[in-house]
């Protein structure tokens, strides 16, 4: 994934057959966790832990096994807390046919809420530390 100066964020997905729902067609669910993955991404530009507080996809045209989807993301605003934003994949090509858009709303939370809610079983003495967050390639 690449970085753009405009809070946006660039990058592509290769649908393989471990990630088809019907013969030879991507899984919804799939596609609607990859538009959050890049668009969770945003929120490490802005610098502040975020989460899905809502996600909204549109599936406009199959995507067959072996495709690669473009993605592309940007932050529309922020109000307060929430972050608003938009991804798209295009079929095939940065110009292809779109085949997903997503919106999302994002809520800005501290380290506490994954102190308070997530596992931290794998953290020193119950700490987790800022270098135990990270971007999932």
């Amino acid at each position: 994934m690449f970085a753009g100066s405009d809070l946006s964020i660039e990058g592509t997905f290769t649908v393989t057959k471990h990630h088809q729902g019907a013969p030879g067609l991507a899984h919804g669910g799939l596609l609607s966790a990859a538009l959050d993955e890049v668009l969770g991404s945003l929120n490490w530009l802005l610098g502040d832990p975020a989460v899905t507080g809502r996600l909204e996809c549109e599936y406009r045209v199959p995507v067959p096994v072996g495709s690669v989807l473009h993605l592309r993301a940007e932050i529309l605003g922020k109000e307060r807390r929430k972050i608003y934003a938009v991804a798209t994949a295009h079929l095939n090509s940065a110009e292809g046919p779109v085949a997903v858009v997503a919106h999302a709303i994002f809520i800005q939370v501290s380290v506490e809420h994954f102190l308070k809610n997530g596992d931290r079983s794998h953290a020193k003495d119950g700490v987790i530390a800022e270098h135990d967050f990270e971007v999932n390639p």
